[in-house]
């Protein structure tokens, strides 16, 4: 019997926090197709990560006014900015994920960035004071107990680390292109014979 290979027996053997997840072609389908992930939290009892090349028709000004925050002159530039489709669970809760960290009421340090889901954040950037870098997603994307390794045992996802500058600079059509490029990978490379625009 071999003990040089070390084979994972629990959910909790693999810890993709703060991890992107690259969907591959062929291997996700619906609307996680072509995704990138920023995985919040990955503990045993599932995951939580929100897609963030995927934007939707709505700002964030748009999103603010929905809530009734008033616009301050000075929020500038951000009101302009896509609120992002984070995932298929509660799409009507939003999301945000930011840099600096802040001391908001519900929030999740997740190293130099933050996840929160408090009000008082977004009344910050309607205020034109809300934090230097953020990503506002309507929705998450969610796993079970053990159904995200499943999906990495089947070569579903590729995870690649996580930066500042692809979370919140890159482009977000050239964030599943960049995000494979940290691995050397060129998404045509992938496509076979699924064909991948």
């Amino acid at each position: 019997m071999s003990t040089s290979a070390k084979r994972p027996d629990t959910a909790s053997s693999v810890d993709l926090s703060q991890q992107l997840l690259v969907a591959m072609p062929g291997k996700v389908g619906g609307n996680l197709a072509s995704t990138v992930i920023y995985v919040c939290e990955h503990t045993e009892h599932g995951a939580l990560g929100l897609v963030i090349n995927r934007p939707t028709d709505i700002t964030v000004g748009d999103l603010l006014k929905r809530i009734d925050l008033d616009l301050s002159l000075e929020i500038g530039p951000v009101q302009d900015f896509p609120v992002f489709f984070g995932g298929p669970v509660q799409t009507d809760r939003g999301f945000v994920l930011h840099a600096p960290a802040g001391g908001y009421n519900s929030s999740i340090k997740l190293g130099e960035v933050a996840l929160t889901t408090s009000r008082d954040v977004l009344q910050d950037v309607a205020k034109g004071k809300g934090p230097a870098q953020l990503l506002i997603t309507l929705g998450y994307a969610g796993w079970g107990a053990g159904q995200l390794e499943s999906e990495m045992s089947r070569n579903a996802w590729i995870n690649v680390g996580a930066t500042n500058d692809i979370l919140f600079n890159t482009p977000f059509e050239e964030r599943y292109e960049v995000a494979l490029g940290q691995l050397g990978i060129n998404p045509i490379m992938l496509a076979g014979d699924v064909g991948h625009a």
